[in-house]
This record gives structure tokens, C-alpha cells and sequence, in this order.
């Protein structure tokens, strides 16, 4: 009953048609144009995932002719979703530009963690998509134009050396993308947690989100750091102050006379 439904296409016939499983688009000239599989399911950090409906969120981006999601996971322990894409003529790729494409239509554990583009995807023998021969993502820097900056000061350096630790690069620059770099919930809780120990201070998750570079995030522990200490000093001005008026509304003790007997 799940596969073989009733043919809409020939009404009252009784004829029924095949769900394949094949995902695809009529085209403006009646074509179909294929996109990948629909039962590709696969579970990352907790969550239940359909491939194939993030293959078609990124199938209607303009740039993109073809797109194909795994689910990788090169380091052991490590499982992050990986989009690959082959792009229409003239068009450039961008990840952010994809990333906040997606973020449109799809919940966030469902964004890919790297995308990869390509001129064409491997065939197997029968001219099918092989997914086993797909490479490894690399850590793009490039994208978006920015250039590699060595980072400044204690508190950068100490940024960048976690995300080179935890996201298992050579080389962080301050304009690096902490997402762009393969970041992910669970990796950003690592890093929250050593950010912690380094500044002995809680540090907001969604600082991570809010400044995803070394130089914003560095910028806004900084700034943090600077209104913790002013904020600490005011309250120790405040507290000397209500001590000081406490002590002048206190009454004194006044010495009595001795008497003589």
C-alpha cells in the first residue's frame, strides 16, 4: 500500500503506479530532471534526517544544477553532513551564501557542515551516483574572500589553538568561520567548555553563533571580560559606600563618668 498507489493520472482504470524513491522536478520544457533518492535516512547528533529533502532545498538554489548530502564521519566520533554540488555555468558558489540559502527552509541541524563543490559527480557502471567515491571535505578559507591572518594577542591565540584542536585543522586565521571549517553543536560545546576553563567565566553558547570568527568572538569575550571587572569595581564602591553610611548612622558609645564612693 506504501509503494503501489492508486494511478491519479487514470482515474476509475484501477491501474496503479510504482513509488520508486527517485526524487526529481518537472522542468519549464516538461522534462524531469533527477535529484537524488528520497530514502537516504540517516541519524546525526540525535536527529533523524532525510537526504533527499536537503538535496531539494539545494537543487532550487539558482546556482546550483545538482546536489547530493551524506553523512561523513572522516574522524571516528565525528559524523557531520556534507553537500556536494555541481554548479549551472557562470554561476559561483559561495558556502555562506548556500548556508543562509538553506537556513531559509531547514531547521538547523539539518545545514551541512562543509559543502564541496564539483564539476561532476562519480558515476558507478550503471551511470548511477556513487556515493562511495566522493572526496573528503577540506577546509576552504578562500571562500568569501578572505584572506589568512595570523591571529593577535593571548586571548586570539588561545581561540584559534582550540578551533585548530577540536575541528582538527592546521592552520586558524582570525577571519576564519568557525562553520565554514566544519563546526557543529557538538564541537561548539568543546570549545564553550575550554573557553571556560581558560577565562574561569561562563561563556554564552550563542556567542558562538552571534561572532563565528576568531577576531568577533575574541573582540566580544574582550569586551565581556572588560564589563565584568567594571561592573565588580562598581559594586565594591557601592557596598564600601553603604558600609561607610552604616558606620556614621551607628551610634557611638559615649565613655561613663566613674563614680566615687
Amino acid at each position: 500500500a506504501e509503494r503501489f498507489l492508486t494511478n491519479p493520472h487514470l482515474n476509475g482504470s484501477g491501474s496503479r503506479m510504482y513509488r520508486t524513491g527517485d526524487l526529481a522536478r518537472y522542468l519549464p520544457n516538461g522534462a524531469l530532471e533527477f535529484l537524488g533518492r528520497t530514502d537516504f535516512q540517516v541519524k546525526v547528533r540525535g536527529h533523524r534526517i532525510e537526504l533527499g529533502e536537503i538535496e531539494a532545498a539545494l537543487s532550487r538554489h539558482e546556482a546550483v544544477r545538482e546536489a547530493v548530502v551524506m553523512a561523513r564521519e572522516d574522524t571516528p566520533g565525528d559524523q557531520r553532513l556534507v553537500a556536494y554540488c555541481v554548479q549551472h555555468p557562470g554561476h559561483a558558489l559561495a558556502q555562506t551564501d548556500l548556508r543562509d540559502y538553506l537556513k531559509a527552509s531547514l531547521p538547523a541541524y539539518m545545514i551541512p557542515s562543509a559543502f564541496v563543490s564539483m564539476e561532476q559527480f562519480p558515476l558507478t557502471p550503471n551511470n548511477k551516483i556513487d556515493r562511495k567515491a566522493f572526496p573528503a571535505p577540506e577546509a576552504d578559507r578562500t571562500d568569501g574572500a578572505e584572506t589568512y591572518a595570523p591571529p593577535k594577542g593571548e586571548l586570539e591565540t588561545a581561540i584559534a589553538k582550540i578551533w585548530q584542536d577540536v575541528l582538527k585543522v592546521d592552520r586558524v586565521g582570525v577571519n576564519d568561520n568557525f562553520f565554514d571549517l566544519g563546526g557543529h553543536s557538538l564541537v561548539m560545546m568543546q570549545v564553550v567548555q575550554r573557553l571556560k576553563d581558560i577565562l574561569s567565566r561562563k561563556i554564552p553558547i550563542t556567542h558562538m553563533f552571534r561572532y563565528p570568527t576568531v577576531a568577533s568572538l575574541a573582540g566580544s569575550l574582550a569586551e565581556g571580560s572588560s564589563e565584568s571587572v567594571s561592573t565588580a569595581g562598581s559594586r565594591n564602591r557601592g557596598q564600601a559606600r553603604r558600609e561607610a553610611m552604616l558606620r556614621r548612622q551607628r551610634p557611638v558609645e559615649r565613655a561613663k563618668p566613674i563614680s566615687k564612693s
